[in-house]
């Protein structure tokens, strides 16, 4: 605002008005102002002899000449003008002191010229500069000077289109005697101003272009008794916040000490306080001294505080820096030394022996050049320059990863069969592929290229021990990270030196650790990714598992190529719908199957129960698991693909059986089944979910999940209605479209199934699967809505024995669908004799274990006919009521 106002001030000036009349004006003003010049001039002279240090620093916004905070009388501005070490000066201001206060009328008021000041208030009895920011500011100014009289000035509530309105000022204002008009070349005019005292402002009126103020004195309620000790405690504060302001001068500090009258303190400390605006104006509002000495009081309390901080953080910088150069001297001092020692700079050898480093490190031509560049730099720099450094950290990265150190490889195929079977209970498929892959490496040497392994199964079925035991039969070191929740393209690819803590990604951070290029490295949970804002790291991932671009992998922290196509990556997931299609593109998916019953207690046996009897101190007790034991466990206290919760269960036992045995109790030597339920509580796995008797619109379909194959019912209930279909259990998009298809395939046959046409539109169906909570999706459930459909309609009961999967068109085809050996253990691990699957799923059946086969009866259909005669009983079978399951 102050820049605007002196824009104000400097721009050219329109004459309004008849010029002759104005003419004679301003020469009878420049002959009464000649008869005052030279008290005038004086005065200038005054003025400029102020010290510096007397005025405070302005507000915010505020000129550096608005406010010189000086007392009226003689004697503060002797005060105030003392310089150190000089005697008081004889002058005093005649002409400032010969303006008289106006006469109040019989009602308590007056009237004087208002000044409106945007971003400054004026106090009584002290001396202000006043910057004269419009035409009528300065007649104003010039006219009261003239007649010698007293104006009154305000402060601006905002920034109004008319300042001179009353809704746009504060009310409350200081009548003020004006003094010489000062010229400044960069600031403008300004005013010498002596306030005298508070005003309230009653109504505004306009004579030609000043605006007129009907005023009345604003007088001070008096303070308290109490006000002395309060006047002692704020002198106080003063003197202790006065060490942190240079800018106020001794006599002025001297004179405020001396003040023993409360209302002239307070105004004098706001004048010399570097308070905003808004606040003076609040100190200037109260009438109440006590209000004012209080929040005065306040507001010294708050500059000490603000003081001591500054001083504090000074103190700690003016003492870093002295560290600082305390230490660039002693180095220096120290460089001198040794280098009249004939030793040499030690930064010189430091920098020398980087470069010894770098030339037996059998780096690539690019990173060489790339280091040795550094080394440049480094030498060019100050040794304690903050990029020395980051530098220094960059050379110790380049140099400590592995380029060149390779460990030997065991190609030994015996061995590896050995340690793979020694560790791994089953997975002959990828066992074979193993072998393989270290039979064509024995033979190919470097021409062949490490393929990047997916292992895709469920959770707890060897995934990640797999790769360790990989990692054993080569004699590799073995590398893992987690990339689940990985949604930063930066833990991939690393950070820009650019950036304050910037350092390698996952990748070359591992390889640091390996020591070697050949490494087995697992980048486990590949399906876990995200990506959000910052980058997606699936898409980082393309260059690293490509075996036609890795040999060339850039990390952003490293700027130059590494070689990781030595490395053996293998990538473990549970869904592989999770992965995009580029990413999946260059893995070579090896699926896990979820293990049959047999398989889990065999791999108790072998490794899950030896390992949890000595982690829990009780091998040499003779603790021992019978197979019915076993067999219990597994089917009423876990429900899994792998074999995680079987190892807690046995771990749980075995820590009930040490703790007998430590508290000298009697404990089970061989666990039975008998003893199962005292040791494990109930148990866990019911089977109500599954359906055990044949039913009119109840049918069970087999599901997918990432955690194995499922036994999902489909309930089917028609109510009179008016043909409305409705789905409940939180069913996806691509499963409501099969119930949809399912509906026109058995309207469009209606007349097969003995329904007339329009038995359809006075029902609604309503179609239920339970466990609602559980989100379910996907096209394989066809077949079994289909099923359940038509049992509802035609009430003919749907088999409890039977269980189904598959895709349905609107022909009633029977497509093919995913997940068949999952689904199919799962019917055999809730005891379902017979399952229905599409034809076309027989080549999947290849690696199901023969004891599974011999447990179930597989049907194979391709039509949907095919389906409803095995499972929907004769019609002379039919039984009206629609039952539940037991």
């Amino acid at each position: 605002m102050a820049k605007a106002a002196r824009a104000t001030a400097r721009r050219p000036r329109q004459r309004a008005g008849n010029p002759q009349r104005r003419r004679a004006r301003l020469a009878g003003a420049v002959s009464a102002f000649a008869v005052v010049s030279s008290r005038l001039d004086r005065l200038k002279s005054t003025v400029g002899k102020y010290p510096a240090q007397v005025r405070p620093a302005p507000c915010p916004g505020q000129s550096r000449f608005a406010s010189f905070a000086l007392p009226v009388c003689a004697r503060i501005i002797c005060i105030s003008a003392v310089k150190k070490g000089g005697d008081l000066p004889k002058y005093k201001p005649r002409l400032l002191k010969e303006v008289r206060n106006a006469r109040l009328r019989r009602d308590g008021t007056f009237e004087r010229s208002l000044l409106a000041l945007p971003d400054q208030v004026v106090f009584p009895h002290i001396l202000s500069m006043i910057p004269l920011t419009s035409q009528a500011s300065e007649e104003s100014a010039l006219l009261a000077r003239l007649r010698g009289q007293t104006v009154i000035v305000c402060k601006l509530s905002d920034s109004p289109l008319e300042p001179n309105a009353l809704e746009h000022i504060h009310h409350i204002g200081t009548e003020i005697a004006l003094g010489e008009v000062i010229d400044m070349a960069d600031e403008g005019a300004y005013v010498l101003a002596q306030g005298r005292r508070r005003v309230q402002i009653l109504s505004l009126r306009h004579d030609e272009t000043r605006p007129i103020a009907r005023v009345r004195p604003y007088i001070d309620k008096p303070a308290t008794e109490d006000a002395r000790e309060q006047v002692e405690f704020l002198l106080e504060l003063f003197q202790q916040s006065n060490q942190f302001h240079e800018t106020v001068s001794e006599g002025v500090v001297k004179y405020i000490l001396s003040l023993k009258e409360p209302g002239l303190l307070c105004d004098a400390l706001a004048a010399i306080l570097p308070l905003p605006a808004e606040e003076m104006q609040q100190l200037l509002e109260l009438a109440n001294i006590q209000e004012r000495l209080d929040l005065m009081t306040i507001v010294l309390s708050t500059e000490l505080r603000d003081g001591e901080f500054r001083d504090e953080i000074h103190s700690r910088l003016q003492e870093e820096i002295a560290a600082n150069q305390r230490e660039m001297y002693l180095r220096e001092q120290l460089r001198i030394i040794q280098q009249e020692l004939g030793e040499g700079d030690v930064f010189q050898q430091e920098a020398l022996a980087l470069t010894e480093r770098i030339n037996s490190a059998n780096l690539p031509a690019e990173a060489q050049e790339k280091a040795l560049k550094e080394v440049s730099r480094l030498n060019a720099i100050p040794p304690m320059s903050p990029e020395s450094g980051v530098i220094h950290t960059y050379l110790d990265r380049l140099l400590t990863l592995p380029w060149q150190v390779m460990t030997e490889e065991n190609l030994d195929l015996a061995h590896a069969e050995n340690i793979l079977e020694r560790a791994h209970y089953g997975l002959d498929k990828v066992k074979a592929r193993i072998i393989e892959h270290i039979a064509v490496r024995k033979l190919a040497g470097d021409k062949m290229k490490n393929p990047i392994l997916c292992f895709v199964g469920p959770p707890g079925v060897g995934k990640t021990s797999l790769g360790k035991s990989i990692a054993d039969a080569l004699g590799c070191k073995f590398l893992r990270i987690s990339l689940g929740g990985v949604r930063d393209e930066a833990e991939i690819r690393g950070h820009r030196r650019t950036y304050i803590g910037s350092m390698p990604g996952r990748i070359l951070q591992q390889m640091e650790r390996a020591e070697s290029i050949n490494p087995v490295f697992m980048l486990d949970e590949i399906d876990k990714m995200s990506s959000d804002f910052r980058g997606d790291p699936a898409s980082a991932m393309l260059e690293l598992l490509d075996p036609e671009q890795n040999s060339n992998f850039v990390d952003h922290y490293l700027e130059v190529a590494y070689d990781l196509s030595k490395v053996t990556f293998i990538t473990t997931a549970n869904d592989l719908y999770a992965i995009p299609e580029a990413l999946e593109d260059r893995l070579e998916v090896i699926e896990f199957k979820g293990y049959s019953e047999e398989e889990k207690i065999e791999i108790a046996r072998r490794f899950l129960i030896p390992k949890q009897l000595e982690a829990n101190g009780i091998a040499a007790a003779g603790v021992g698991f019978s197979q019915g034991a076993l067999q219990h466990i597994v089917r009423h206290y876990t429900y899994e693909s792998g074999v995680r919760n079987l190892e807690r269960e046995i771990a749980k036992i075995c820590r009930k059986t040490a703790h007998k045995l430590a508290a000298e109790q009697a404990y089970p030597r061989r666990i039975l089944p008998a003893t199962i339920e005292k040791l494990l509580g109930p148990p866990k796995v019911l089977d109500s979910k599954v359906n055990r008797s044949a039913a009119v619109g109840i049918v069970s379909g087999l599901v997918w999940t990432p955690n194995g194959g499922e036994i999902q019912t489909v309930e089917v209930t028609l109510v009179p209605g008016k043909g409305n279909m409705m789905l409940t259990g939180q069913l996806g998009d691509v499963l409501q479209e099969s119930a949809h298809i399912a509906l026109s395939y058995l309207r469009a046959r209606a007349a097969q199934f003995n329904l007339n046409a329009d038995c359809f539109d006075n029902v609604d169906i309503h179609i239920h699967m339970p466990e609602g909570a559980v989100p379910k999706d996907g096209p394989s459930a066809g077949i079994t809505l289909t099923t359940a459909l038509i049992s509802a309609f035609t009430e003919r009961r749907a088999s409890a024995d039977i269980a189904m999967t598959g895709e349905i068109t609107l022909r009633g085809a029977i497509l093919p669908v995913g997940g068949v050996v999952e689904k199919t253990l799962a019917a055999r691990r809730r005891g379902i004799p017979q399952i229905i699957l599409p034809k076309d799923n027989r080549k999947d059946l290849h690696d199901l274990p023969k004891a599974v086969l011999r447990d179930l009866r597989i049907r194979f259909v391709d039509d949907m006919r095919q389906a409803l005669d095995l499972v929907l009983q004769a019609a002379e079978e039919r039984q009206p009521e629609t039952g539940a399951p037991d």
